[in-house]
């Protein structure tokens, strides 16, 4: 015991020196970092490892950061010093990145309606790739990057970059519409069993139908004049005709397409048993055996021509059209009638051609 006792009294002897030689601030510091390690111990007793909190650690690192290696190593503390500093140096990081964080997170969002005109213009430009639409806002004065299209692209399915080399029909039939004409022959038996032949052509911007002609023999001279036909007619009305869609019948020889090469119409070939491609005349087809070959007698050629004719006055002037919005070829929709007096006086009466085969609603005069 009394070995001890002069072990801790020279140790402290020393302790003495040592802390004369310090400054209050690092005795006040110690005392704190002893007494902080201290209330640690008390809330962790029994537990096999002191564990620190992040409360903990940044306390004893704002303490501990001043004093140096040699410094901390005398202190009784429960973690080595380069752990102390470790501390230090996170703690900085963490003060550096709240500090220098940049007010808005990343790159503001692009406005809504600039979104909405990329996707117009790509829609109404299937040709226009992402650099394309990146040049086009530039001469409108919207400044946006050329990476900010490519996202809104991709976002929306649509390849910035797609293949631009060919020209799809479907394009090709929307961009040209108002100059392309579509023809096809129709098949029809008389009540004598004679076959004949029907040759008609539609305008796809207006839907408007010229019947060529009908017989029972279609040579090639008279397919040819039929041709000559066509092409007066559109010179007539002043239409402006570039492209003219046809099937491979053989009924067409070379001098029909010879005719209309020379008057500027190029004849443009429609796939082998794809009826679609030539979509808009073979929908008139249906429509004229529907309402009216389907319906009707046909004695001879020259009754045939006859209500051929009528039938063709009624789709150009009357028929009601769902892509013209209800219009006709040669008449434009009427006006709604809001005054419900007229409506309360409604006074329809039907016009028959053809005997009854076609029904025709008009206002009474």
């Amino acid at each position: 015991m009394l070995l001890r006792l002069a072990y801790l009294t020279v140790t402290n002897a020393f302790a003495v020196l040592r802390l004369l030689s310090m400054s209050d601030r690092d005795k006040d510091v110690e005392i704190l970092v002893l007494r902080h390690q201290l209330t640690v111990l008390e809330r962790q007793l029994g537990a096999d490892r002191v564990r620190f909190a992040p409360e903990d650690r940044a306390l004893l690192a704002t303490l501990l950061a001043p004093l140096t290696r040699e410094v901390l190593r005398r202190l009784g503390l429960l973690v080595q010093p380069d752990t102390v500093l470790r501390w230090h140096r996170d703690l900085m990081k963490q003060r550096h990145a709240r500090t220098c964080r940049p007010k808005r997170p990343g790159r503001p969002p692009t406005v809504r309606s600039i979104r909405v005109l990329v996707l117009r213009l790509v829609r109404e430009n299937p040709s226009w790739g992402y650099r394309r639409v990146h040049g086009e806002l530039a001469t409108l004065g919207i400044k946006i990057a050329a990476s900010t299209i490519w996202e809104i692209l991709k976002a929306e399915g649509i390849d910035p970059t797609p293949n631009r080399s060919a020209t799809t029909w479907a394009d090709f039939l929307r961009s040209q519409a108002d100059a392309l004409l579509a023809c096809d022959f129709i098949e029809t038996v008389t009540l004598t069993g004679q076959r004949q032949f029907i040759l008609a052509v539609i305008e796809h911007a207006t839907r408007r139908v010229r019947v060529l002609g009908a017989t029972a023999h279609p040579t090639a001279h008279w397919v040819g004049q039929v041709a000559r036909n066509l092409v007066m007619d559109l010179e007539d009305t002043g239409a402006t005709v570039n492209y003219l869609i046809r099937d491979w019948d053989t009924k067409f020889p070379t001098l029909f397409d010879q005719i209309l090469g020379d008057a500027g119409i190029q004849v443009v070939l429609s796939g082998i048993r794809m009826p679609r491609m030539n979509s808009i005349m073979e929908r008139w087809v249906q429509t004229c055996r529907h309402e009216l070959l389907d319906r009707t007698l046909i004695w001879n050629e020259r009754h045939l021509r006859h209500v051929l004719r009528e039938f063709e006055r009624h789709h150009n002037a009357h028929r009601p059209h769902q892509a013209m919005n209800q219009a006709a070829p040669l008449r434009a929709v009427s006006e709604p009638i809001t005054d419900p007096g007229r409506i309360a006086r409604l006074d329809i009466r039907r016009h028959d051609r053809l005997s009854g085969v076609i029904h025709e609603h008009r206002h009474a005069v």
